[in-house]
């Protein structure tokens, strides 16, 4: 099936929503990066995050980035967004690995360990807007919901989650998220806290057969909700020859020439999706005249 996102609001206009299908996204990065399962839970619910955030953006170039930063075996773990919900992402130890939880279940906690939680969201004009808030957690949902409540003042129910089976790829993954707008009576938020424990995780919700429609029909039941947009999500990689070929550019003259004096081709490899661009010598020469006319 084909991932996508749902966003909508309660008749009341009181609680907006959103959820993401991801199962075929997060298998993607898993396959491109190579990560074993407690990198592919980590990785994976950070871009299914990511997804859902930049979905918000009404900046057709606008994207949001969400870096998390603790001191755990996973390392530094980055994901992105387009306003689309598109995404892609990488994380620092893709072979980390922790004994199971005493649940059974992936201990993405410990993996991604103590530390900050970074978001950029760049909305098309002027400098991004940054905010951070240290990882409450590290499960990676608790800690984007405390951005939410910390950073922009939004209280917030997140859930994520990623199944992986036996042969170490993704068979689930998706998740949700709740807000609470202003206005919204109190009490309100006690409900939504006593839905989303009814109904369980994501990913036994995804198990049962619930599309992201009926999973939030179902945490927002009789609050009539309706679905306001829907569309199509994918593991997307924007890099290109164009792109690399800036990046060398950007470095300046001095390193370009080390470049040429030290090997007889480059190689670039793109972090988010693997992709390599080569340049041999004669091109980095043409890299440097063309920075030299651009000065």
């Amino acid at each position: 099936m084909e991932d996508y996102i749902v966003r909508g609001v309660t008749g009341d206009g009181y609680v907006k929503a959103a959820a993401v299908s991801a199962t075929a996204l997060c298998e993607r990065a898993r396959s491109i990066h190579k990560t074993l399962p407690l990198a592919t839970a980590a990785l994976g619910r950070a871009l299914c995050a990511a997804s859902m955030m930049g979905d918000e953006l009404k900046d057709e170039n606008g994207s949001v980035t969400l870096q998390f930063r603790g001191d755990g075996p996973l390392g530094a773990i980055t994901a992105v967004s387009d306003s689309d919900g598109c995404v892609r992402g990488y994380l620092q130890n893709p072979a980390a690995v922790l004994p199971l939880r005493s649940d059974g279940k992936l201990d993405v906690g410990h993996g991604v360990g103590e530390g900050i939680l970074t978001v950029l969201k760049d909305i098309g004009a002027g400098e991004p807007f940054s905010g951070k808030v240290e990882l409450r957690s590290g499960e990676i949902a608790e800690d984007v919901a405390a951005y939410y409540t910390l950073s922009e003042q939004i209280p917030t129910a997140c859930a994520l989650g990623v199944l992986v089976d036996t042969s170490q790829s993704v068979c689930a993954a998706g998740g949700y998220m709740l807000q609470l707008l202003p206005g919204a009576p109190a009490g309100l938020a006690d409900l939504l806290e006593y839905r989303v424990q009814d109904v369980g995780s994501v990913t036994a919700a995804m198990e049962r057969g619930l599309t992201p429609e009926a999973l939030l029909e179902e945490l927002l039941y009789g609050m009539d909700f309706s679905v306001l947009e829907k569309h199509p999500v994918s593991y997307h990689c924007r890099c290109s020859q164009e792109r690399v070929e800036r990046a060398l550019i950007s470095m300046g003259k001095e390193e370009l020439e080390k470049l040429i004096a030290a090997e007889e081709e480059t190689s670039v490899t793109c972090q988010f999706c693997d992709a390599v661009y080569r340049f041999d010598k004669a091109q980095l020469k043409a890299l440097i005249t063309r920075a030299g006319k651009r000065h």
